[in-house]
């Protein structure tokens, strides 16, 4: 069993940044690809970034290309979302998990709240 802790969220004004972080358990997530995920109120969750094992690959969903960044640091055990020029329509949960992502490893989440 692997536990993801999502952390970094909060509540920001239109234009700004902020940077999530995810902490894993155990040293099995330095060989899976990771995903960052997001749920806004009544909608789906929708996959918004990937990045491969060794962190050199990366992937980004349309809506947030050129302003979010996922990187990771395995030593850490850790995977991080860097979000700029954030948008009302970012509002949401923010979740990490392995791609393709595995039920039983979805964490609580971090409330992003983009409002002025």
């Amino acid at each position: 069993q692997v536990q993801l802790v999502e952390s970094g969220g909060g509540l920001v004004q239109p234009g700004g940044s902020l940077r999530l972080s995810c902490s894993a358990s155990r040293t099995i997530f330095r060989i899976n690809v990771m995903g960052w995920y997001r749920q806004a109120p009544g909608k789906q969750r929708e996959l918004v970034a990937t990045i491969s094992s060794g962190g050199s690959i990366t992937n980004y969903a349309d809506s947030v290309k050129g302003r979010f960044t996922i990187s990771r640091n395995n030593a850490e055990n850790t995977v991080y979302l860097q979000m700029n020029r954030l948008k009302p329509e970012d509002t949401a949960v923010y979740y990490c998990n392995f791609f393709p992502s595995v039920t039983s490893y979805w964490g609580q989440g971090t409330q992003v709240t983009v409002s002025s």
